[in-house]
């Protein structure tokens, strides 16, 4: 990943450190001479006369065989193996079903693999497509018709949304796409920006993503059961607007800004494509790429490996109306469109505050070449409150310090939603996978004065329809070496006896997981999940060294078993899924999630009922939410948080965040409300203790 150009922030250069690189890293992502090689190498297959329709062109990460001695050659600082480079490819012939995988070596400038997959396989959508569906489908004369039938007011611009189809086994083998369709505010209708989610329309077109035409304009249902009502004139709610300028803004906020006077304290060594961070007693190496956006590969601390790769792998999006055709409403955003397609450009001082440092990519386009994509990923430093702290009650000495965080974020646009993806790192040996979910929810009309047991009414003929996040976390271990298990622990009380008379005793029990299969936590035991390297032992209390995972609990998917959203989404009905290691086994929803039948992802390799005890594994860790919306989500939500810890457990011999300095006013410089709102011509000085010291005065509280 190439970085921005430099800039002065916060009066000093960004921490970027560049070393000439011949070769790429084998992890490095692809650079745009390499994507461009791969689509020529495709093209080369077939006569100039035919036309291809380009979907991935990513790397195709070497074997970690491979990969696992180089890293620690690199480490060492010996002379690191040579490892070929290949690209993973999917692309159509233009205007047909005809997808096709291949592997490209670039090393050689060969094709070692093409194969046409079968016909219910699709690839993800892509911007060019979806912009030329809602050119066609708003061109299309029976669109125009059903349109015409709901008597808008003059001028009224009609907005479409293209989503994936889904699936329900009911004739759709052919590649599609179900579209919304809304209308801008008649009233300000050349404002583009404006949220037509507050105006839904009862139309709704299929389309094929093959020859790009309408299938047909389904009318959708707006009561209480399936019941389709002719299409008449259309009752204009008034706008609902999230733009500042349609608001009352309010004019009580002072600044607040993020200062690092002497610049940030991490630093990033570029080389060609790839980007080594390096924070504290972190380092790790951050990819980006077109389906997972971040990956983060050989995250270690204080020179000890603890993870070889690290991504958000899938996210479902499940809709509960059972109506048709809402209930084909099951989104992959990943799978279905890409996190790293969907990455925004970020911003100085919007999307992240403080010292930035920003990481370019460079993704492909329909015709195979390069995409630059900029600012996708945002590195900075926050603070995260106090990391640890103690008062000797008898002497009133207190010390204390704060905990500094490094944070590797980037934000993705999904139509409507947001999704604000972040890998948290601290002092203390700890990190957090972070999401948080906002933007604007996806709606659909309703009959005025009704409700639904399934949505929620959000406005004046709006249906916010009851709905899943389901992520998936995939972690891919290396703690202090690659013979890893899984074990969970429980408490339990002890039964009352002699020794334990008053029934106050209680313990702890190891279990480990020896099978490869999906695990859930269980509040009531306070059932917490591990991982452990058997073979390295804490050298104080003999303990294997591990990393517990804290994800927080949710509800499993609530489709039914026998559905196609459970079948497609295998990862959502358990907390931890535990795989053996198996390349190139990525996603847990398979490799193609558009309209899939399920069968392909972790699941079934769970189901191979594999040795996963002392092993190569691979956890994937499920967090969700259940968004039953409220009206308060309404135009745009306010951002929901959801976060899972990965924590040393009898990794260390004491706590690794004793060595910060100590929090002090001479260091942080804080100020008292008190001494900024001083009597006029009385002046205040905050002392180095943080008392405020006055010309005699008082200042003013």
């Amino acid at each position: 990943m190439s970085p921005p150009a430099a800039t002065e922030i916060n009066g000093s250069s960004p921490p970027i450190r560049s070393k000439p690189s011949s070769t790429p890293h084998p992890l490095s992502p692809l650079s745009a001479a390499e994507i461009q090689s791969a689509a020529s190498l495709i093209h080369a297959l077939f006569p100039a006369t035919v036309d291809l329709h380009f979907k991935t062109i990513t790397l195709h990460e070497p074997p970690k065989a491979s990969v696992l001695p180089f890293l620690a050659a690199e480490r060492s600082g010996d002379p690191t193996p040579s490892l070929p480079r290949h690209a993973f490819v999917n692309y159509y012939i233009r205007n047909t079903n005809r997808l096709h995988e291949a592997i490209v070596e670039l090393s050689s400038a060969s094709v070692v693999q093409n194969k046409l997959l079968p016909k219910n396989y699709h690839a993800p959508a892509d911007s060019e497509e979806l912009i030329d569906l809602e050119k066609i489908a708003l061109a299309d004369p029976s669109v125009q018709a059903a349109i015409a039938k709901l008597q808008l007011p003059e001028g009224t611009v009609v907005v479409l949304d293209p989503w994936i189809y889904g699936s329900d086994g009911v004739d759709d083998d052919e590649r599609m796409h179900q579209c919304l369709m809304y209308m801008r505010d008649p009233s300000n209708s050349e404002e583009v920006d404006s949220n037509y989610y507050a105006l839904p329309l009862p139309i709704s077109p299929v389309m094929s993503a093959v020859d790009h035409r309408v299938v047909r304009v389904d009318v959708v249902p707006t009561g209480r059961d399936n019941a389709i009502k002719e299409l008449g004139k259309t009752t204009v709610y008034p706008a609902n607007e999230y733009l500042p300028e349609y608001q009352t803004l309010r004019t009580d906020l002072k600044p607040l800004q993020m200062v690092q006077p002497e610049g940030a304290s991490f630093t990033v060594t570029e080389a060609g494509e790839t980007s080594v961070l390096e924070w504290q007693k972190w380092r790790m190496r951050v990819g980006f790429n077109m389906r997972e956006g971040p990956v983060l590969h050989d995250i270690s601390y204080e020179g000890r490996p603890l993870f070889y790769r690290v991504a958000l792998a899938e996210m479902n999006v499940p809709y509960a109306d059972p109506r048709s055709p809402f209930h084909r409403k099951s989104a992959f955003d990943l799978g279905d469109v890409g996190a790293g397609l969907m990455a925004n450009n970020l911003k100085l001082g919007c999307d992240c505050l403080g010292s930035i440092h920003y990481l370019n990519s460079v993704l492909s386009d329909t015709k195979g070449k390069p995409l630059p994509m900029e600012n996708v990923i945002c590195i900075h430093e926050q603070d995260g409150g106090i990391g640890w702290k103690h008062t000797n009650f008898r002497t009133g000495r207190a010390a204390v310090v704060r905990q500094r965080q490094l944070v590797v974020q980037t934000i993705m646009t999904v139509a409507n939603y947001e999704y604000i993806v972040a890998f948290i790192f601290n002092q203390a040996g700890e990190f957090t996978f972070e999401v948080r979910a906002t933007g604007i929810l996806s709606t659909q009309p309703i009959d005025e004065g009704l409700s639904v047991p399934w949505g929620t009414v959000v406005h004046p003929g709006v249906l916010a329809v009851h709905h899943q996040h389901i992520f998936s976390l995939r972690v891919d271990p290396h703690l202090d070496g690659q013979s890893n298990r899984v074990v969970y622990d429980e408490a339990s009380p002890m039964p009352k006896s002699d020794f334990n008379p008053h029934g106050n005793g209680y313990e702890v029990h190891t279990t480990p997981i020896t099978q490869s299969g999906g695990y859930d936590l269980d509040p009531l035991r306070n059932r917490l999940f591990k991982i452990q390297n058997a073979g390295v032992k804490n050298p104080i209390n003999g303990l294997p060294v591990a990393y517990k995972i804290v994800p927080p609990p949710f509800q499993f998917t609530l489709s039914d078993p026998s559905s196609f959203n459970h079948k497609r989404a295998e990862f959502s009905d358990h907390n931890i899924y535990v795989v053996k290691y198996v390349d190139h086994e990525l996603y847990p929803g398979g490799q193609y999630t558009n309209q899939s039948r399920g069968g392909t992802g972790v699941r079934s390799w769970a189901n191979r009922k594999e040795n996963v005890l002392d092993e190569d594994l691979v956890v994937y860790v499920q967090m969700g939410i259940n968004h039953v919306p409220r009206i308060e989500d309404f135009p745009v939500m306010p951002v929901e948080t959801l976060q899972c810890h990965f924590k040393p457990v009898n990794f260390f011999t004491k706590n690794p965040a004793m060595d910060v300095p100590p929090s002090e006013q001479r260091f942080n410089q804080s100020t008292l409300v008190s001494a900024q709102h001083c009597q006029p011509g009385v002046e205040g000085v905050v002392t180095a203790e943080g008392t405020v010291e006055t010309n005699g005065s008082a200042c003013c509280n």
